[in-house]
């Protein structure tokens, strides 16, 4: 009250100090007076200051004992984790434990990912000799008739209800193999994309001759039950695919799904290749025309791969490079590059005249010196120029940089109605062994760019070069069910990958002129490929994972290819082009990616810092990666094994009637997306879950399933093991009146992936409705990753339980689990045997810190310094319960739950980061996506002055109008991808595009136990005392509450920063 006192004397004699030079005037020994007041106030403030009240360390110890016991007490009574240490220990004169041989492993799972891959590449190659043989027999007849199925029209009729042509009936059923999608496993059907005439005569040649592919796509797949979409991607633009489907259009009626646009039919049908576009940018080539060679431009970028390397030169006046930091180069064409050019193609303007000598020369010198110093793709090599005409003497450029070996092929595009210069143009790409177009409309584009690869796939063809392609992973958004497998599927194995195969004309007559027919292939769903490698053998923090080549990710647990825009989830920009060293980034030299992209065996070790619950907690740990080459293929495989606890595995044995008895119990479940028995090959057990399985095979019902012996026997063994706590908990449950309100859910998870868990309270009222459901996949096994209980649990002592309080998003309500590891020790080796635990309601424990963080009234207080009683209800105190991240369980502020702390109290959580309390830890994001600042790269122009950005909207205006005149069709419309994106523009702000990010985490340091301090906050002082909560992972924080030290100390936050790179 004194401060308060003086602090309101503060303010009034300031505030008041015309007052008081008036009370001046009127009576000087009233005035002396009032000066005499201040003067003893400020001392009385002064004295305050230097006399801070006093917390007392001893108090608050004493409460930290006390409530470590009791949630210790609460925790172990409810979980049963002493039983069911008590149960593993009685059993380890039973088990064995060996040390995980991680390069046998390796070995191992590569050969079987090698022999899994073989199959379907037997299978592309049966589908390929079918085709050319079909195709060798076939006449082509200019005037054929034939009704096959067109996917877009079956099973639809008209006004009369009768079938529609190329329609009719179409037997389709919901197929689990097929992501649940209806398809038909007797027929393929034929996709025609939107902008090709069904009816034309060279689509239903093809589709006639193809027919003969649908015995080999049902063969192929009797023999392999694993094969997913098997397909036939013509040359003329048909797409034929087993098992048929039903198409779906997009909202506008229209199918721009095109197979030659796709990474498998580009790969397949050319090789590796270096490719300089080069446009035309002089005044000549303003509206319209710049719009088509944009279009262009972006077309000819959609048909490169990560195999191919590619530089954008543009030409007036004078050579630039759009990006200048490319300048003289060539760069890989992955999807970050090829994304990143499209934005510089959209802040393309004309100016000036028109000279292409320069630019050619400066193309054939890149491609020249990458061919001299063995860069690039080492392969083919082309020019693709886009011009209006070309008036120059151009033909001495050729001569000196081509000629006569001509080992550069020039391609030429030529933009508009205009012919004027049409022969030049001719001239330059069938002198250079290229391919000329002539490009009027935007319609005209995709036909006419499709053609180089025609060209480019003539030596291929000539020679019969039948190599088999594999692409990078890639995520198949054509399917209809896409959004349901965003949403239900871990992101790291949504992704697929394909192998594909170019189909040659045989004919006699065709053999010299090199025709492709087409591509054969088929997807190959890396979640499938992944399951040769459990996640049990490779233990609670093991994984593996898959690169290509290019060191880019196909596989891996921390692998994120979606980002959420508002509710939904998107693919981001550059989800396929993850390098390995952007996921593995404690690999600061790159050591592990260079072996890997070299296709080595071997092994390495890190120490790496890395994150569980989203990244806001971080964990150390010591790692050794083992990697191998998958040989026929261009991938890598390499898995992750933790030393300590990881380096073990321990095995048990009992009989499979004992154990069958067990795993029968209702409260038991093991990992649905583990694979114990094989359930996909035989369609009949395709509707089976795991658990199903299992004990089909174990009661001889299913002797001819497939199942993982090594798994089933270890648990079969952990069910037995595990099996008292059932009557355990549900004692505990039928006790009533003993139980304590807020308990709410005990659980269990061994390493073969059993769990077993017991609800001592009702659904209606349950706080924590989804917690241990289908839907929560943090706290399941799953096919990437343990729970998080799980993997919290051993990183921590075994027999003492850590605490945390759940993310915001993923928890209903406001909960806490508390969770301990169990172990089997034999000899000197020890390994972890699982996890247990109990999920109470923050109420509950917070209840129980309340009562005794609070000194009776009638404490005896002499003798003390400081305040006495102390109790943590006092309008002058804050109390806390924080985690070993900072992370707030208990507070005053219910809102204050769940938060960092630094977030709460910056002054505090700064003295106990410079105290040495608490640690802070950097982590890097290389898979962010951040919002567009105004000084990024964007394809909208900025608006330099009212008159521009009216000038810019009636000239995206009138060009449009003229285009709509010239095209003058439905289709060239629907193309016009520019309407498209004019509508769709988003404000700048909203847009997110792939970043990196640097974003803290905080760890306390166990040794300091205790800590005390005065922080110094101006006029007053604010004194706080933390205490370690004995046998957990917890901190007791009692801090003065009348000390706002806001303005000195900014919040500490955990929000990611981008990080800025400076070239």
């Amino acid at each position: 009250m004194q401060i308060a006192a003086a602090a309101g004397m503060n303010r009034w004699s300031l505030g008041s100090a015309g007052n008081a030079i008036k009370l001046d005037r009127s009576g000087p020994h009233r005035a002396r007076l009032m000066m005499l007041m201040w003067i003893i106030l400020s001392g009385s403030l002064c004295l305050m200051v230097d006399g801070q009240m006093k917390l007392s360390p001893e108090t608050v110890q004493k409460w930290a004992v006390s409530f470590g016991k009791e949630i210790a007490s609460l925790s172990t009574r409810y979980s049963g984790a002493k039983l069911l240490q008590k149960k593993y220990k009685d059993v380890e004169g039973a088990v064995k434990i060996e040390e995980v041989n991680g390069e046998e492993l390796v070995k191992k799972f590569a050969e079987e990912m090698e022999e899994m891959l073989g199959r379907k590449m037997k299978s592309v190659k049966s589908l390929a000799e079918a085709a050319e043989d079909a195709d060798l027999y076939h006449e082509y007849n200019e005037t054929l008739e034939f009704d096959y199925y067109n996917s877009m029209l079956i099973n639809t009729v008209d006004e009369d209800g009768n079938p529609v042509p190329l329609g009719g009936e179409f037997q389709l059923e919901e197929n689990e193999h097929f992501s649940k999608l209806a398809v038909n496993t007797q027929q393929s059907n034929i996709q025609v994309p939107t902008n090709v005439y069904n009816r034309d005569p060279d689509i239903v040649n093809g589709v006639y001759m193809s027919e003969a592919l649908n015995d080999i796509f049902i063969d192929n797949f009797q023999k392999d039950p694993t094969l997913t979409w098997q397909y036939f991607g013509s040359s003329t633009g048909f797409f034929r695919l087993y098992p048929g489907i039903q198409w779906i259009p997009d909202e506008n009626g229209v199918v721009t799904f095109d197979c030659r646009n796709r990474n498998w039919y580009i790969q397949a049908a050319t090789s590796p290749k270096d490719v300089i576009i080069v446009v035309d940018v002089s005044g000549s080539m303003k509206g319209l025309r710049l719009t088509i060679a944009k279009h262009t431009i972006n077309t000819i970028l959609d048909t490169l791969g990560e195999n191919d390397f590619v530089n954008i030169i543009a030409y007036s006046d004078y050579v630039r490079y759009v990006e200048p930091c490319f300048k003289g180069t060539l760069v890989q064409a992955d999807l970050d590059n090829r994304e990143h050019f499209k934005l510089l193609v959209e802040e393309l303007h004309v100016k000036g005249e028109g000279k292409v000598k320069n630019a050619m020369m400066e193309s054939f010198k890149i491609l020249n010196e990458a061919a001299a110093l063995g860069q690039g793709s080492l392969c083919n090599q082309a020019i693709m120029l886009i011009t209006d005409g070309a008036m120059e003497d151009f033909q001495d450029v050729f001569e000196k940089f081509n000629w006569p070996e001509r080992r550069v092929r020039v391609f030429t595009y030529l933009i508009g109605r205009e012919m004027t210069f049409a022969e030049n143009v001719k001239w330059i790409a069938c002198n250079n062994k290229g391919y000329y177009t002539h490009i009027s409309t935007l319609a005209d584009v995709q036909e006419n760019v499709m053609e180089y690869l025609h060209v480019l796939s003539r030596p291929m063809v000539i020679n019969h070069d039948h190599d088999i392609i594999w692409t990078e992973a890639y995520m198949d958004s054509v399917f209809p069910n896409k959004d349901e497998l965003f949403n239900t599927q871990a992101q790291s194995l949504l992704l697929m990958t394909s192998v594909a195969m170019p189909v040659f004309s045989k004919k006699k007559e065709t053999l010299s002129h090199g025709i492709l027919l087409g591509v054969v292939g088929t997807d190959v769903a890396l979640k499938e490929l992944m399951r040769l490698a459990p996640r049990y053998k490779l233990g609670v923090h093991g994984y593996a994972y898959l690169i290509t080549n290019n060191g880019y990710i196909l596989s891996h647990p921390d692998l994120r290819p979606l980002y959420k825009e508002g509710k939904k989830l998107k693919p981001k920009p550059n989800y396929n082009s993850v390098d390995l060293s952007e996921v593995e980034w404690e690999d600061t030299e790159e050591k592990l990616r260079t072996a890997m992209v070299k296709g080595e065996t071997g092994t390495l070790f890190l120490d790496v810092r890395t994150s569980v619950d989203k990244g806001t907690r971080v964990m150390f740990l010591r790692n050794d990666y083992f990697y191998t080459v998958i040989n026929e293929t261009p991938f890598s495989l390499g898995i992750v094994l933790s030393r300590g606890y990881g380096q073990y595995i321990f095995i048990g044995n009992v009989s499979v009637e004992e154990g069958l008895h067990d795993l029968l119990a209702p409260d038991l479940t093991i990992a649905s997306e583990w694979t114990y028995c094989e359930t996909d090959i035989d369609p009949a057990h395709r509707k089976l879950n795991q658990l199903q399985a299992v004990v089909r095979y174990l009661t001889g019902k299913e002797p001819d399933l497939e199942c993982d012996v090594q798994l089933l026997q270890q648990t079969l063994f952990d069910a037995v093991v595990t099996a008292p706590m059932e009557a355990y908990w549900t004692a505990l449950m039928l006790n009533t009146s003993g139980m304590d309100d807020g308990v709410e859910t005990a659980f269990l998870g061994t390493r073969s992936g059993l769990m077993r868990f017991q609800r001592y309270t009702g659904i209606e009222k349950r706080i924590a409705k989804s917690f241990l459901t289908s839907t929560d996949k943090e706290n399941m096994f799953t096919l990437d990753h343990f729970p998080v209980w799980y993997r919290r649990a051993a990183e921590y002592p075994a027999g003492q339980f850590l605490y945390y309080m759940p993310r915001q998003e993923t928890r209903a309500g406001r909960i806490v689990i508390a969770t301990t590891a169990v172990t089997v020790t034999v000899g000197k080796k020890t390994a972890i045997a699982g996890a247990i635990g109990v999920q109470m309601t923050l109420e509950l424990i917070e209840s129980k810190f309340w009562a005794i963080a609070a000194q009776p009234n009638d404490t005896d207080c002499s003798g003390v310094e400081g305040i006495c009683p102390l109790r943590c209800d006092s309008v002058d105190i804050d109390c806390y319960v924080i985690d070993n991240n900072g992370f707030v369980l208990i507070s005053k502020q219910r809102n204050d739950a769940g938060r960092f702390y630094g977030e709460v109290d910056g002054s505090v959580m700064t003295t106990l980061i410079r105290m040495g309390m608490f640690k802070r830890v950097s982590l890097f994001d290389y898979q962010a996506m951040c919002k567009i600042n105004s000084h990024s790269v964007s394809s909208a122009r900025p608006l330099l002055s009212p008159f521009y950005g009216l000038a810019s909207t009636l000239k995206w205006f009138l060009s449009n109008f003229l285009l709509f005149l010239l095209e003058f069709n439905i289709c060239g419309f629907w193309h016009m991808e520019h309407f498209a994106e004019a509508s769709a523009h988003k404000k700048k702000g909203d847009i997110l595009q792939p970043c990196d990010t640097e974003y803290p985490s905080f760890v306390y340091e166990p040794s300091v136990k205790e800590t005390n301090s005065i922080i110094k906050c101006g006029r007053c002082q604010k004194m706080f005392v933390v205490q370690q909560i004995p046998d957990s992972n917890l901190l007791m924080l009692v801090v003065q509450a009348d000390c706002d030290c806001s303005r000195q100390y900014s919040r500490i936050t955990m929000e990611p920063k981008e990080v800025k790179y400076i070239l």
